[in-house]
């Protein structure tokens, strides 16, 4: 099939790797610290967001007040100590990274902090595949805005208009969209509408290889 498109951006959590799963655990944990439940409402609020945004919200669901720094710092340590351990790529990842390897530009577009990305994409084998890879702290400003999809353009030497975004969050979709890339959505939790071009179960499906112009 032919396709339009000359790179593929990537968004890590989610989309690549089943780190959504480890995320969750951790937010609950950190939840059972200060006594309250981690529910499905809190979980689609903090969904894809900057570290920023989600220390703001767990202070303000946590209920304490002029900690979200500390609490964000808090909740990352549990999660990377699980991630760099045990983070894994979802189904038919690993097989679709390895063929679009040589035949278009990929990159990783993240919110994650670079040494948490760093950690969670080794951990999975796929550190080093990649043609780009760009963190949250490596722009000025994270998803929703555009930033971090027009720096990974920039590193592949593209036009966003001719480039392919996968996301699972409306963050994420938010700022593909923003950027002027084309963007196909793999939901990662029930219940979070994505703004996308179109959707998609997941990267293994025969719709994204045409996509792509693979067989």
């Amino acid at each position: 099939m032919e396709t339009n498109f000359v790179a593929v951006v990537f968004d890590c959590d989610g989309v690549l790797l089943d780190t959504e799963t480890h995320w969750t655990a951790a937010e609950e944990e950190l939840f059972a610290r200060y006594d309250k439940s981690f529910n499905p409402d809190a979980k689609r609020e903090m969904l894809g967001t900057s570290f920023e945004t989600s220390a703001m919200i767990l202070e303000r669901i946590l209920e304490q007040p002029g900690r979200a720094a500390e609490l964000s710092t808090e909740l990352v340590e549990i999660v990377t100590e699980s991630m760099s351990a045990e983070a894994k790529p979802l189904p038919g990842v690993a097989e679709l990274i390895e063929e679009l390897v040589g035949h278009l530009p990929i990159a990783v577009a993240s919110n994650s902090h670079r040494a948490l990305l760093t950690a969670a994409l080794d951990a999975a084998g796929l550190l080093g595949m990649f043609d780009a890879v760009v963190a949250g702290d490596d722009v000025a400003e994270p998803k929703p805005a555009p930033d971090i999809y027009l720096r990974a353009c920039d590193l592949l030497e593209v036009e966003p208009s001719e480039t392919i975004a996968f996301e699972d969050s409306p963050t994420g979709v938010a700022a593909a969209r923003a950027a002027g890339l084309h963007v196909v959505g793999i939901p990662s939790f029930p219940g979070v509408d994505l703004d996308a071009h179109s959707l998609a179960a997941s990267l293994g499906d025969a719709a994204v290889k045409a996509l792509l112009g693979l067989p």
